[in-house]
């Protein structure tokens, strides 16, 4: 199980160029923005990359809005874990249940659940929030992830777990989010 205490959120390379090329990109969209706004309201640390943002191009707004009252961390490299950056913020978290989002969901999002599973955290992968170019590399991307030892997740699923109980302010704020 999930809990708060313990888990953070990671977006990988949401970025303008390539989520507009992504499968059900509006669907992807609208499910990052729950998970983002969820994860605020139950205080989960975030991190938050971009890939090449010179050649990609910044986050897409209705991400980026949310988050803008921190920077994302700029990566050459398709596992997050290749960015020192990264690996130090993760580690002052404290948090070794992880919530991965983003694209493409058979590269950097893939190599970085490998890369983290492989340093002992344990990886959710939220289906619903992660995309690649075509269904089929999606779905390729969330079979090996689940192979290695990652476990797969939804956007509302992950949410609720964290919750654990209804009849919280936090409850009807994620209700709100999600309907």
């Amino acid at each position: 199980m999930l809990s708060r205490d313990h888990t953070a959120l990671v977006l990988i390379d949401i970025q303008g160029k390539l989520a507009s090329l992504m499968h059900e990109r509006e669907a992807l969209y609208r499910q990052l923005q729950i998970l983002v706004q969820g994860a605020q309201i139950l205080r989960l640390p975030i991190l938050w990359l971009e890939q090449y943002p010179k050649g990609l191009g910044p986050t897409i707004p209705e991400v980026a809005d949310l988050l803008s009252n921190q920077e994302p961390l700029a990566k050459t490299c398709f596992s997050a874990c290749g960015l020192s950056a990264f690996q130090t913020q993760l580690r002052q978290s404290g948090r070794r249940q992880i919530l991965l989002a983003g694209i493409e969901s058979h590269i950097c999002v893939y190599q970085t659940a490998r890369d983290l599973l492989d340093s002992g955290y344990q990886v959710e992968v939220v289906a619903d929030a992660v995309s690649s170019r075509t269904v089929e590399n999606k779905e390729l991307g969330l079979q090996k992830m689940a192979s290695a030892g990652a476990q797969i997740t939804a956007v509302e699923m992950c949410l609720f777990e964290l919750l654990q109980q209804a009849g919280t302010a936090e409850f009807k704020q994620i209700a709100a989010l999600v309907k």
